[in-house]
């Protein structure tokens, strides 16, 4: 009986042939690189990625700036870097806590995404660092930062997501870029650098047991810093001060101050904020126990804003106050302005500062509200939803 040969089973070696060479299951790597890509960037972020929420939100601020930005640019000359795009740019840095300009740059080149988000095609160069640098005293500014800051809230009070009458402030210290070493006497500020030492390194400095204040000294880098602690038995730092306040509804900052580092200065920033919302509504306004003092509590009510601060042992405020459950509510609510802190000193690297001086790092910190806002809106349902109460 003729006996028909059945087909090998995958696996099976006769003699010495191997099936698996026969018929190649595994994938070939071809090291030969593709010239074109048929694919836009579009395409290539994904439907359902949170980076476009984002995008959305910024855009829409941005587009209502195009009259601001022309005021800041000449009407003929050559063309220069859209301020949209380095804007983009920079709220890049904050959301995705990128150390350096440098490093932005650098991650520009290479990664999609960013590409995609900032407004750069594939073949687009990615300009240089300093432009930034170039950049700074024209573009990121208080009045431009505060400007986009104000339209993202805008895009939250008109789908009413915002309180209209129950608020929280707070304030932060912000390790200045300074070093202790060069805390010095103010007479000696402007004194030239000690070159005798080691090449390459800093000046062996021992100031310990020595007295030093901000009344006697000054930083030499960064005149503006001033020497702070957190509380008794911290280390003194050099430090600036920033300032939040944000609605109790649902936590959303809709004001933002840096100060120099002392110690009035969350009261004061407070009153200047109250003072933003002159001819406005009644407010109750929550805050912890550095807000409670009498001479600022009757500020408050002259702001027409009733203080719902915690009490000190000899607190101004009494049962008149105290006795509402809406103090209680605000006593509770008042805390999640800690979480926006947090966010932007860990998130958006304000913990230790980059920069130098009061009119660099107050705009750097409002955009690190801003990038807080906008993920705050993205984990908001009723944001998209378009809440209505």
């Amino acid at each position: 009986m003729d006996c028909q040969m059945k087909p090998p089973i995958m696996g099976v070696r006769m003699g010495v042939v191997d099936i698996h060479r026969e018929l190649p299951m595994r994938g070939s790597s071809d090291s030969q690189i593709s010239i074109f890509s048929y694919v836009s960037l579009e395409d290539r972020i994904p439907k359902n990625h949170p980076i476009r929420k984002v995008k959305k939100i910024f855009d829409e601020a941005l587009a209502e700036m195009d009259e601001l930005f022309d005021s800041l640019y000449a009407s003929r000359g050559r063309a220069s870097i859209p301020p949209e795009q380095l804007l983009r740019a920079l709220m890049l840095q904050v959301l995705y806590s990128i150390r350096s300009e440098r490093q932005l740059v650098e991650r520009l080149s290479y990664d999609m995404l960013f590409r995609w988000f900032v407004g750069l095609n594939l073949d687009d160069e990615v300009w240089h660092a300093t432009t930034f640098t170039h950049n700074r005293d024209r573009l990121i500014t208080s009045e431009i930062v505060d400007e986009l800051f104000g339209l993202i809230k805008q895009q939250a009070a008109a789908k009413k997501l915002l309180s209209k009458d129950h608020f929280s402030v707070d304030g932060t210290l912000l390790e200045a870029s300074a070093s202790l070493k060069g805390f010095v006497p103010k007479d000696a500020v402007n004194e030239p650098p000690d070159d005798s030492g080691p090449a390459g390194r800093n000046d062996d400095v021992n100031f310990h047991g020595q007295k030093r204040s901000n009344e006697t000294h000054a930083s030499k880098s960064d005149p503006d810093s001033r020497l702070a602690r957190k509380g008794k038995g911290k280390e003194a730092k050099l430090s600036y001060c920033g300032h939040l306040m944000t609605e109790n509804r649902h936590g959303i900052i809709v004001d933002a101050e840096v100060t120099l580092a002392t110690g009035t200065a969350e009261r004061e920033a407070a009153l200047v904020m109250l003072e933003r919302r002159a001819g406005q509504s009644p407010i109750t306004l929550g805050g912890d126990k550095n807000y409670d003092v009498r001479g600022f509590n009757e500020a408050c009510r002259e702001n027409n804003c009733t203080p719902h601060f915690a009490c000190r042992a000899n607190s101004s405020l009494d049962g008149r106050t105290t006795r509402h459950e809406g103090y209680e509510i605000s006593q509770r609510i008042r805390k999640r302005i800690e979480e926006c802190n947090g966010w932007m000193k860990d998130i958006a690297l304000l913990r230790k500062l980059r920069y130098r001086g009061l009119e660099r790092i107050k705009p750097m910190y409002v955009l690190g509200a801003i990038g807080y806002n906008i993920v705050r809106f993205c984990n908001i349902e009723d944001f998209w939803l378009g809440a209505t109460a």
